[in-house]
């Protein structure tokens, strides 16, 4: 195989990892470090440009002679530590073991397909961890029911407004409103001891902690730009979550 091949091979590759990444959850300082270490196991250097929706890469060799760029957008940012643990794993298992192309496409691919935890594993998790918080606040035992069902409900209307494409800030807000219109039921008709303990952490499933982190990562290792950018990003699912709750106030007069 002719070099030029090879390059353009290897370029490709990063870029897709690279994005994977991105729309995984990973810090734009993981994103560097990974992508470096893969080009230079192949001799070459990388140069890449990160934003928050798309990648550019630069890939030559030490002596100039082979060049290879290219652009890939991203697809919707997530959450997927498994995916990001994973290619960190693979990344050095291919300077260890020098690793061919086709063998990291075929265990990257391996990796995406992977599945994901039941929605119902999913959804009684959350909630019973949205019942944790509402004790760790001084909740007793009914605001505790009450903040499951409403994280519940709220997670459950905030994934069918994802199946339906929705704007991800919308489905924060459906998301938001539902738990604590179920939540501010208590509220307004005194369902327990300390109902606002409910209605406050019903909505806690909502809060962008990968975004905010991520963030605040970037910005400490210099990623200016990306940093800001998911700093609002974070701060723009905050206030969704904040227009529904100001929503259910307004309906109970609470």
């Amino acid at each position: 195989m002719e070099q030029k091949d090879d390059i353009k091979e290897v370029g490709s590759l990063l870029l897709d990892i690279g994005a994977a990444l991105m729309s995984s959850g990973a810090s734009s300082g993981r994103i560097r470090i990974t992508i470096n270490r893969i080009a230079e196991a192949f001799g070459y250097n990388a140069d890449l440009l990160i934003t928050h929706r798309a990648l550019m890469i630069s890939v030559s060799d030490e002596d100039q002679n082979e060049f290879f760029s290219s652009l890939k957008r991203t697809s919707p940012h997530g959450v997927n530590f498994t995916l990001v643990s994973g290619i960190s794993k693979m990344s050095w298992k291919i300077v260890d073991q020098k690793w061919t192309v086709s063998q990291i496409r075929k265990d990257l691919e391996r990796m995406k397909a992977l599945p994901h935890y039941p929605r119902m594993v999913v959804l009684l998790l959350v909630s019973l961890a949205g019942a944790s918080f509402c004790r760790l606040f001084g909740g007793g035992l009914t605001e505790m029911l009450v903040t499951f069902v409403a994280t519940f409900a709220g997670l459950f209307i905030r994934q069918e407004a994802l199946k339906k494409e929705f704007n991800p800030y919308l489905c924060v807000f459906f998301g938001s409103l539902v738990a604590s219109l179920i939540s501010g039921l208590s509220v307004k008709y005194q369902i327990g001891q300390t109902p606002e303990h409910a209605f406050a952490t019903s909505v806690l499933f909502l809060i962008p902690g990968v975004p905010l982190i991520n963030s605040f990562t970037d910005l400490m290792d210099g990623n200016i730009m990306n940093g800001i950018v998911r700093g609002i990003n974070g701060l723009m699912i905050a206030f969704a979550i904040a227009l529904g709750l100001l929503a259910s106030i307004m309906i109970y007069h609470i």
